[in-house]
């Protein structure tokens, strides 16, 4: 990139060294940074350099493995360059997940500043000041710029530093595997990038979040899918520890296959090294029902090629309309065939809302009346405690529900569906998000009651026509340990 007689010019001139690292972050980082530099400097993070100089404006999204760098490169390194060189922005903020993250964050930066005499002599003064949102900056009075960090708890509405609304943000790790394990964790960081990150910028903004991929459905996986839907804009960057074709993607540090294992003996939690180091989403060990196994339909099969046995429909019942309580649930589905040829097609939009009695039983008498009107359209109501009380109520309203007392626990109810669901018994319409969330996030997920009502619809459907003749559903009850079970004429 430039030759030694340059490079010895620059270790003695200090106006010729300032001049070049403005321009040019792959060298500001290596002069300035090179006590982190342990290793040869691998082609992803030259890479990763390269779009960090290449566009002030451009938002940059990465996803690397763990020890790869990309934390000292974008959250530590970039940002001081970006000030200090040609893009010359003046309000940088820096975003961790937790106060005490973006504590020991300012710290370091404020370190690496006070002890890095040749950043200090080069680039220097510095000044440490607290304002007025409770967050510690860096202030950098020659540039009329700032770098302030702050926590995901932390409010930035109209965050200024003079008349700079933030021009870069950067968001390292704001979401861990906890936050990302529950719907509502994973929905509470995406409205905060979207309600709170976001509008605190300006026109030119540059936004870049680095991290790791936690779930199917966390913050960068989100910004991945918006990308190639076309609702956001920018660039994502992937870097596992090794690459699709077999090779390591730094061999500065790991130079050969005794290296990767010694590193992989590190570890020693399988899972760890999928989901850290390879960048494979890994689901929990006691998983139910994989992402992987969900399958989908365009449409509905034709009657005249497989037999139409009716419209199902699966309850999970609750009553409280208090914010802690359950959901009353309702899937439902378009059944064909009997024994192999079975296919249970979910219907789309499942129902999950807190209801009164009252309220149950005039929506499932809506419900049988427009959707399910058919003698052979059958709808399976939960039949425990109170709950045995509505398919009473109504019958004395003329509207026939089969009640069903469920044997064995929730876990084992939907157990029993995962076979179906795998062999393509089961299909999803794809607007079934949040049936198919909380079954994939069983035992995770805050709610299951759309996951209750739907095996309590498969597994009745499966007991009546996934084989010929007499079936026996039986099920370990927890409490007595003798099987219980019911048994259906096929």
């Amino acid at each position: 990139m430039i030759d030694d007689e340059i490079l010895n010019r620059m270790c003695t001139e200090r106006s010729l060294r300032i001049a070049i690292t403005k321009e040019n972050f792959f060298l500001f980082f290596h002069f300035y940074y090179a006590h982190y530099v342990k290793y040869k400097t691998a082609n992803f993070q030259k890479q990763i350099m390269s779009y960090l100089q290449g566009s002030a404006t451009e938002n940059l999204y990465v996803v690397a493995f763990r020890g790869s760098g990309k934390s000292t490169i974008i959250t530590a390194a970039y940002p001081i360059w970006a000030i200090l060189g040609k893009q010359q922005k003046k309000f940088c903020v820096i975003f961790c997940q937790t106060k005490a993250q973006a504590k020991q964050h300012m710290m370091n930066i404020r370190t690496e500043l006070e002890s890095n005499e040749t950043l200090k002599q080069d680039l220097g003064p510095f000044q440490e000041e607290s304002d007025e949102w409770g967050s510690n900056s860096i202030v950098f009075k020659q540039h009329g710029a700032r770098i302030t960090v702050a926590s995901t708890e932390q409010s930035i509405r109209g965050i200024r530093h003079n008349e700079h609304r933030p021009d870069l943000i950067i968001c390292d790790d704001v979401e861990d595997y906890q936050s990302a394990s529950t719907k509502e964790g994973r929905e509470k960081t995406y409205r905060w990038l979207c309600g709170e990150v976001v509008p605190a910028g300006d026109r030119d903004t540059r936004l870049i979040i680095v991290g790791n991929l936690l779930h199917e459905d966390s913050l960068l996986m989100r910004i991945e899918k918006d990308l190639l839907d076309g609702r956001a804009n920018g660039i994502f960057l992937r870097y596992p520890l090794i690459n699709g074709e077999g090779v390591c993607t730094w061999l500065g540090k790991y130079e050969n296959k005794e290296d990767l294992e010694n590193e992989k003996l590190k570890v020693v939690n399988q899972v760890v090294w999928e989901r850290e180091y390879m960048l494979r989403i890994i689901p929990n060990d006691g998983q139910v029902i994989h992402q992987e196994w969900i399958k989908y339909y365009d449409k509905l099969p034709d009657r005249d090629d497989v037999p139409f046995r009716g419209t199902f429909a699966g309850v999970d019942l609750a009553i409280s309309k208090e914010e802690s309580a359950d959901y009353t649930a309702i899937v439902t589905a378009r059944v064909y065939g009997r024994g192999e040829d079975l296919r249970i097609y979910i219907q789309p939009n499942p129902i999950m809302q807190k209801l009164t009695f009252p309220e149950q039983v005039e929506l499932i008498k809506t419900i049988k009346k427009t959707q399910m009107p058919n003698l052979n359209d059958l709808m399976f109501v939960e039949n425990v405690s109170y709950q045995a009380a509505l398919p009473q109520q109504l019958e004395v309203e003329g509207v026939r529900v089969i009640p069903v007392k469920p044997c064995g626990d929730k876990r084992t109810r939907l157990a029993l569906t995962s076979s179906a669901i795998a062999s393509g018994k089961v299909l999803f319409d794809r607007r079934c998000e949040a049936l198919i969330t909380q079954l994939v996030g069983f035992d995770v997920e805050k709610h299951d009651d759309l996951a209750d009502a739907f095996s309590l619809l498969v597994n009745e459907t499966l007991a009546r026509y996934s084989g010929k003749g007499v079936m026996l559903m039986g099920f370990m009850d927890n409490h007595t340990g003798r099987i219980t079970g019911n048994v259906y004429q096929g």
